[in-house]
């Protein structure tokens, strides 16, 4: 009889699904992104992006070295390497590349606790980092190294000027390493989506939500927004890069249904603010990071309530 019975802690229920899986899966949807920009942007691309994995997998070792627990071997620490690299111009010193990895795993996720109590994405935290510290690098764009050099699409737009959606959706202009091309991220996106590791929650509100605000500022100037216009502004500035891969993130995303649509929306909003308002023509990695850093306040918001009520509608007193 007593065979028939076993006594374990929770939790009781338990997945298939492990860290390594998960982040694994990852890797392999970003590499149509990272392929297409080591194809753009030749040799010197795939330089950046081994340096940023060598400098965030280096530091979580070193880490864990210190701290006496390896963690390494979860990958989390290639995936925002990788990110990150994605993140960056290809024409940023290496040193710097190296810089932002570095701070992604010691300041924003290891010295929180490591995988799971980070408050801010690393790899957007990192880029942010580096966009504060060293503008002028960061502002470094371009396309075959020496080939092409000049604004990126939505900098163009920003100043009235016109650009070819039809290269903004493949890939052929200027911009970070990952976020040139359009179809290498929704192809990217979609094997997360079929693999059950993201849905279209929090993308899907996100991207709807961008789309009503640019729709919503037109009418208020009284005219309606060109299609050409729209479509630049969803395939420039990494916003499908952040949409789907950063925005998305287990552990700085609400876990509440209604929190995650709640999210998206926040992030909708404030990339149309940064991007029509501001001083700047992206706004993503701000949105993304600003929606971190309210995600306990979107979570106490949307807290499911408990079934039932005590007898009295009141608590009870001991």
């Amino acid at each position: 009889m007593s065979g028939l019975f076993k006594v374990s802690s929770n939790p009781h229920v338990r997945s298939r699904v492990t860290t390594n899986g998960i982040m694994l899966a990852v890797i392999i949807a970003l590499m149509p992104a990272a392929g297409f920009g080591i194809y753009n942007f030749g040799p010197r691309a795939v330089a950046v992006i081994l340096v940023t994995i060598a400098s965030t997998v280096l530091t979580e070792f070193l880490f864990g070295l210190y701290k006496k627990k390896m963690t390494i071997t979860d990958l989390s620490a290639v995936v925002t390497g990788l990110l990150l690299a994605l993140n960056l111009p290809v024409t940023i010193p290496l040193w710097m590349a190296a810089l932002g990895g570095v701070f992604a795993i010691l300041v924003v996720k290891m010295l929180f606790g490591g995988l799971g109590q980070n408050f801010m994405n690393p790899a957007l935290a990192a880029r942010c980092f580096l966009l504060i510290s060293f503008p002028t690098a960061m502002a470094g764009k371009a396309f075959e190294c020496d080939a092409y050099t000049g604004a990126t699409p939505l900098e163009i737009l920003k100043n009235g000027g016109q650009v070819n959606v039809m290269d903004m959706v493949i890939g052929r202009t200027s911009g970070t390493i990952g976020e040139t091309s359009v179809i290498a991220l929704v192809i990217g996106a979609c094997i997360l989506i079929l693999l059950g590791i993201i849905d279209l929650r929090i993308p899907g509100s996100y991207i709807v939500t961008f789309v009503v605000f640019l729709v919503v500022v037109d009418l208020a100037k009284g005219q309606w927004i060109s299609p050409a216009y729209l479509t630049a502004q969803l395939a420039g500035g990494g916003l499908m890069l952040g949409a789907f891969f950063m925005a998305t993130d287990y552990v700085t995303r609400p876990i509440t249904i209604k929190g995650q649509y709640l999210f998206g929306i926040f992030l909708g909003i404030m990339t149309g603010v940064f991007r029509v308002f501001g001083s700047g023509a992206e706004g993503v990695s701000y949105a993304i990071i600003l929606g971190n850093l309210l995600v306990p306040l979107i979570e106490k918001v949307t807290k499911p309530k408990a079934f039932g009520y005590e007898k009295g509608g009141r608590r009870s007193e001991k």
